[in-house]
């Protein structure tokens, strides 16, 4: 079936008995017709997740079919040292995020239903990638709407400090233990292979984090300014750096909005500007804050590009739909008094694939402009 997977609370029309938090639910439509099964936890407002719309019986064989199909896809596509091999529901494993880094594993248990089942899970993904070592970082917000606290550690083998991986002929230290997220940004990776082609001159990389952008940049331009507010991150772009041979990225540490205000000050241009923030908001209600926030650091960057050269927006801000976002580049332009072609949109990597029945899995918005 096609539907979404979740089932809010606040749309059933009544329960029939009470399991305990984490045990899986068979759900029905309004007539009584059977719409699938999943874990129930009365604490959410996601009652239910379903993932189980045939016969399947919960446990290890399940998971390891579900784990070793979603792999299987991703290596048909030709991925292979690092990619997302699990993306929740698009994968119909509700909640449960795995990254491979090399030969180790980054796992997100995002529901309380399939973290009681963190053993059978870590047993699977241990069968299906034969890893060095399986690392959980589930010190997400969102966990506390399900009665979890944040946790990170040790699930499997070793994990040492640093990972390194390639993508796209680039090597990058990638920490699995604190960096963002799962420990780097795996959606964006042809996307930043799509920035070569527009990278040349001088590029601005802004919440340019641990520099994949700027690394794919510094392949074709003269120079790169890799800036963030975090020197964690430039440090680690620093590394990156260094791994690569690069010695034309200079890393600036500072906020975006105010550096880019105090460039277009002092008069300073670039030939691409670069504009991956984090996201903007959480909830739909933030949403409109949210497009005044793009609103201001598209309208500074619009500013810096010199003519005949682009800018590349993205945001991850799901609430914040493409066409929502499409809209606030064109006011970008104007308010900027700049004339702009699109060349080129894109999205989330297909190791992300999105469910056409559940817009939360299509995020990423990424855009080029050629400011004329």
């Amino acid at each position: 079936m096609a539907g979404h997977p979740w089932v809010y609370a606040n749309e059933v029309a009544r329960i029939e008995g009470k399991d305990k938090n984490g045990s899986l639910a068979t759900v029905r439509s309004f007539d009584g017709r059977y719409l699938g099964k999943g874990y129930i936890n009365h604490a959410s407002k996601i009652l239910v997740r379903i993932f189980i719309r045939g016969s399947e019986e919960d446990g290890f064989s399940l998971y390891h079919v579900r784990i070793h199909a979603a792999n299987l896809y991703r290596k048909s596509l030709g991925y292979d040292n690092c990619y997302r091999a699990v993306f929740a529901e698009a994968d119909d494993l509700p909640a449960l995020i795995v990254d491979k880094y090399g030969d180790y594993l980054s796992v997100q248990l995002l529901s309380l239903g399939v973290y009681l089942r963190k053993d059978l899970i870590v047993k699977a993904l241990a069968e299906e990638f034969s890893p060095k070592g399986i690392w959980e970082r589930s010190d997400v917000a969102v966990r506390k709407k399900e009665g979890l606290p944040e946790e990170t550690g040790l699930l499997f083998g070793e994990v040492p400090d640093w990972v390194e991986i390639e993508e796209n002929g680039l090597k990058m230290a990638v920490d699995l233990k604190n960096g963002q997220k799962t420990g780097y940004f795996l959606d964006q990776k042809e996307n930043r292979a799509a920035v070569r082609r527009y990278a040349r001159g001088e590029v601005l990389d802004c919440f340019c984090n641990s520099g994949g952008f700027s690394m794919n940049a510094a392949k074709a331009a003269d120079r790169v300014t890799a800036l963030d507010a975090s020197p964690f991150a430039l440090e680690n772009v620093k590394r990156n750096a260094a791994l690569n041979g690069f010695d034309n990225i200079e890393t600036v540490c500072g906020d975006a909005f105010e550096l880019l205000r105090a460039y277009h000050v002092q008069k300073r241009s670039f030939d691409c500007v670069i504009l991956d923030p984090p996201a903007f908001c959480k909830s739909a209600a933030e949403a409109p804050d949210a497009v005044k926030g793009y609103l201001d650091i598209n309208l500074l960057g619009l500013k810096l590009v010199k003519s005949g050269g682009f800018l590349v927006s993205c945001s991850c801000s799901h609430f914040v739909t493409l066409a929502m976002f499409e809209k606030m580049l064109t006011e970008a332009a104007r308010r900027a008094g700049r004339r702009v072609q699109c060349v080129e949109m894109r999205s989330q990597a297909p190791d992300h694939p999105s469910l056409l029945a559940a817009d939360e899995t299509h995020y990423l918005k990424f855009f080029v402009l050629r400011v004329m």
